[in-house]
């Protein structure tokens, strides 16, 4: 729709009509996505929204639609690759608005920009326990709801008592965890294109010392485990049944297989990681190379558990 540089007619229009929603000062144009993903790597999006409430996330998505402008929502680009060329669209980002926590005894409620790994702090300060899995989760709270992501032996689906969704016919509705179809990186909010506004989990009262260690074990062990020192995605393949995604890689010998400034980690080969200036492309031929390989010599299909735009 633009060419990554001035916007056209048709994208201008709907970037005042998101000036009157959110503010103008809370949407950008060809705001590069390599600022706003973990893997620091994309290209330019045509407009960056950032609603700071649910009615503005409702608003700014049914402009989108009546402008017949595609859209994404963002959270922390922590399991994204963006294209080299960018998003050519809206980016509703939710991380950088939506950030409210609310408590009342053993529950807590945050919006969907909420960080995973602060609102594990607060739980701990607070001595609530049953977010210490999620300490060294980098996605927001919208994100892991929407892929019930998980960790050492936790997931969102344990610890959600509700969450707060915006449905593809612009209604709002609170649906208990036994709605959501939580599954292995999977959920109902996922399947129906639901949008996560907030979430309610149902945590337990603790001793925050206990908790604290918990959480400092399950860091120390990340650390010396995942190569978190280079940008990634985290993950980059889902767990194949009956295996681990990173055995299979190492086993097939392509710890260190490097693409451009792209490479298998060898920390860790269920890491792709930016060892610096690395584009999507250069991502995307390490990825495919790596499935070709595992599926050559162990007749495994590795399905990535990274999202790709654009």
């Amino acid at each position: 729709m633009s060419d990554g540089g001035h916007l056209d007619d048709h994208l201008q229009q709907l970037a005042w009509r998101l000036h009157a929603i959110v503010g103008e000062d809370n949407v950008l144009e060809n705001e590069p996505m390599s600022e706003h993903t973990t893997f620091k790597i994309g290209g330019p999006a045509d407009l960056f929204v950032i609603p700071e409430d649910p009615d503005e996330v409702h608003d700014t998505i049914e402009a989108c639609q009546e402008a017949a402008v595609p859209y994404f929502v963002l959270g922390r680009g922590s399991d994204l690759l963006v294209s080299d060329d960018g998003y050519r669209g809206v980016i509703v980002a939710v991380a950088d608005g939506l950030t409210g926590v609310e408590v009342e005894d053993d529950e807590m409620s945050c919006q969907s920009g909420v960080n995973l790994r602060e609102a594990s702090e607060m739980a701990c300060e607070l001595g609530l326990t049953g977010l210490e899995f999620a300490c060294g989760i980098p996605g927001s709270i919208g994100g892991a709801c929407f892929m019930n992501a998980g960790a050492y032996d936790g997931c969102m689906a344990d610890v959600l008592k509700s969450v707060r969704v915006l449905k593809k016919d612009g209604r709002q509705d609170t649906l208990d965890v036994d709605e959501l179809d939580p599954g292995y990186r999977h959920s109902r909010i996922a399947d129906e294109g639901m949008v996560v506004l907030s979430a309610t989990f149902k945590l337990h009262h603790g001793d925050s010392e206990k908790i604290r260690a918990r959480m400092d074990e399950l860091t120390r062990r990340r650390e010396e485990k995942q190569p978190l020192e280079l940008p990634s995605a985290g993950s980059t393949f889902k767990r194949p049944e009956g295996h681990f995604a990173g055995k299979l890689i190492t086993d097939a010998g392509l710890q260190g297989y490097q693409v451009g400034g792209a490479a298998v980690s060898k920390k860790h080969a269920g890491f792709v990681v930016n060892l610096g200036g690395a584009t999507a492309s250069d991502v995307h031929a390490v990825i495919e190379h790596v499935q070709d390989e595992v599926e050559r010599q162990f007749g495994v299909r590795l399905e990535p558990e990274v999202r790709f735009l654009g």
